[in-house]
C-alpha cells in the first residue's frame, strides 16, 4: 500500500473515530450521573431531560434536593406556565382582603364588559379557563392587559375549558383596577410580594413584564427550586390567610375539565391537557395518581411543582433550555414515569 493510501484510510479511520466518540458524547449528555438514596432514580429520571433541580419537602423539612447539569440551589429558572397558579392564590389573597369575590361578573371591574355577552363572565371563569373569550388559546407571547380585555367571547361561560394566557391578562387588570380602588399601588406582582412572599422569606429572581409594564401573569415568574417548594408548602398547609372559600375552590374541578381547577392542575383521570405537545397526558396521569390526591402547578420545559396531598409531601422540579424541550429528538418527560419513580 503506497503511502499516499494509507494517508488517507489513517484520515478516514480517524474521523469515523471522532464521528463515534462525538455520538457516544451526544448520547452521554442524557445520562446522569448516578445519585444515590430512595429518591435516585427519580433525580436520574429529572436530570435526563434537561434537569437543573429536584427537591422534596415534607412539612417544611427538606427530604432531598439535587441539582444537576447547570443547576444550583439559589439559581433561579424561568417557571413558565407554572406561573398561573400564583394567581388563584393572588384571587384567594384579595378576596379575604375584600376586594373581590370570585363569583362576582368581571364585569363589575372590567366595566367595558357590561353591555355584551361577556357581562355573564365571572372570576371564577376567567381563572378556570372557562370564560368562553376568542383567542383564550394562543398560548404564545400574552397580549398586554388592555389587549386582553378586548377579546370577545365566542361560548358561553363555563362551557368549553380553552388553554391560554388571555384570561390571566384579564384577571391582571382586574387587579390592577381593585388595587388602585383600594388605595394601594397597581402592580399585581408587588401586592403580592408585600401580601404573600415576603412573609414566606420568598423573592422572586424575575417576573417577566409586557410592553405596557405589566407583569405577565400567565408565565414569566423565575424562581429558585427552594423558594417554589416553600410556597408549594405553604399551599399544602392551606395557605393561611386565604379565603378558605377560593382556597378550597383551587382545586375543585369544573364540567368543562376534569383536571383543571382555579388556576392549579388536578391529577386525575379525564384531565384535559394544554395541548398533545405539552407532555400532560390526562389518561397515563390518571392511571399513575390513582390512590393519590395529587395537584399541580406545570409549565412549558417540564416545570413542576407537585403537591402530593395524601403523603404531605411537595416536589419542585425545573429545567433549562425550554425550547429546546419543545423540539424534535428530546427525550421527553412524563408525569406518570416520573410519578411511579417515586419512593411508597
Amino acid at each position: 500500500m503506497d503511502a499516499s493510501r494509507r494517508a488517507v484510510l489513517a484520515g478516514v479511520g480517524a474521523a469515523a473515530f471522532a464521528g463515534c466518540a462525538q455520538a457516544q458524547g451526544l448520547r452521554g449528555r442524557n445520562k446522569p450521573a448516578p445519585v444515590a438514596g430512595p429518591y435516585g432514580p427519580a433525580a436520574e429520571y429529572a436530570a435526563a431531560r434537561r434537569g437543573v433541580s429536584l427537591l422534596v419537602m415534607q412539612d417544611g423539612k427538606i427530604l432531598f434536593e439535587n441539582y444537576p447539569n447547570v443547576g444550583a440551589p439559589d439559581k433561579g429558572w424561568e417557571l413558565a406556565s407554572g406561573t398561573k397558579s400564583f394567581t388563584g392564590i393572588m384571587a384567594a389573597l384579595a378576596s379575604a382582603d375584600g376586594l373581590l369575590d370570585i363569583d362576582e361578573p368581571a364585569a363589575k371591574t372590567l366595566t367595558e364588559w357590561t353591555s355584551d355577552a361577556r357581562a355573564k363572565i365571572s372570576i371564577r371563569h376567567l381563572l378556570t379557563l372557562t370564560s368562553g373569550l376568542q383567542g383564550a388559546g394562543e398560548v404564545a407571547r400574552p397580549p398586554a392587559y388592555l389587549d386582553a380585555i378586548a377579546a370577545k367571547a365566542v361560548t358561553q361561560p363555563g362551557a368549553k375549558f380553552v388553554y391560554g394566557p388571555t384570561n390571566f391578562q384579564c384577571f391582571g387588570e382586574i387587579m390592577k383596577r381593585k388595587l388602585k380602588a383600594a388605595g394601594h399601588p397597581e402592580d399585581p406582582v408587588a401586592w403580592l410580594q408585600v401580601r404573600l412572599f415576603d412573609g414566606l422569606g420568598i423573592r422572586p429572581k424575575d417576573w417577566k413584564r409586557g410592553a405596557d409594564g405589566n407583569p405577565f401573569l400567565p408565565q414569566g415568574a423565575h424562581f429558585n427550586a427552594r423558594d417554589w417548594a416553600k410556597f408549594g408548602q405553604w399551599v399544602l398547609d392551606g395557605a393561611k390567610g386565604a379565603d378558605p372559600k377560593v382556597y378550597a375552590a383551587l382545586f375543585e374541578a369544573t364540567q368543562a375539565n376534569p383536571g383543571y381547577g382555579l388556576s392549579w392542575w388536578l391529577l386525575r383521570p379525564g384531565l384535559i391537557g394544554p395541548s398533545p405537545r405539552s407532555g400532560i397526558d390526562g389518561d397515563a396521569i390518571g392511571d399513575a395518581a390513582k390512590g393519590e390526591d395529587i395537584v399541580m402547578a406545570a409549565g412549558a420545559g417540564d416545570q413542576r411543582l407537585y403537591l402530593l396531598r395524601k403523603r404531605r409531601l411537595v416536589i419542585a422540579r425545573q429545567a433549562n433550555e425550554i425550547l429546546r424541550a419543545m423540539g424534535p429528538g428530546q427525550i421527553k418527560w412524563r408525569d406518570d414515569e416520573f410519578l411511579r419513580l417515586l419512593p411508597l
